[in-house]
């Protein structure tokens, strides 16, 4: 489900958290499906469960998951997803071009790269 590297400078909370925001993101985890509770996710990785709280609320204040007390947490519709997710993949999206193209990155190999993940094609295979 998630790996983590303890020898990543990236924080544990933060790993879990994109680890779990690509499950939603990807469809592993489908709209309205129960995640593991806190305590399971937690003994399942070896971990402090305070560290799962806390990828946990950071993703229902993105608009990821939504928590239903007393019964989980829950994967939440697309649509429920804040536009300040949006402004700040935009931004990383912006200083990854500006960076690409100071390393002399061919425009227009960025432009069909995007075209083909629009499309749903194109993985991390440079080769394409």
């Amino acid at each position: 489900m998630i790996q983590l590297n303890y020898r990543d400078s990236k924080p544990i909370y933060e790993q879990i958290k994109d680890g779990l925001r690509r499950l939603v993101v990807t469809g592993a985890i489908k709209k309205d499906e129960k995640f593991p509770s806190v305590r399971e996710l937690a003994t399942s990785l070896s971990i402090n469960p305070n560290t799962i709280q806390k990828a946990y609320r950071e993703l229902e204040q993105e608009g990821y998951i939504y928590t239903i007390a007393g019964k989980g947490s829950y994967a939440a519709e697309k649509a429920d997803v804040t536009s300040g997710r949006n402004e700040e993949l935009m931004k990383e999206f912006d200083e990854i071009v500006k960076e690409l193209l100071y390393l002399c990155e061919d425009k227009d190999i960025l432009i069909k790269r995007i075209e083909e993940l629009a499309k749903g094609g194109a993985d991390d295979d440079r080769s394409k």
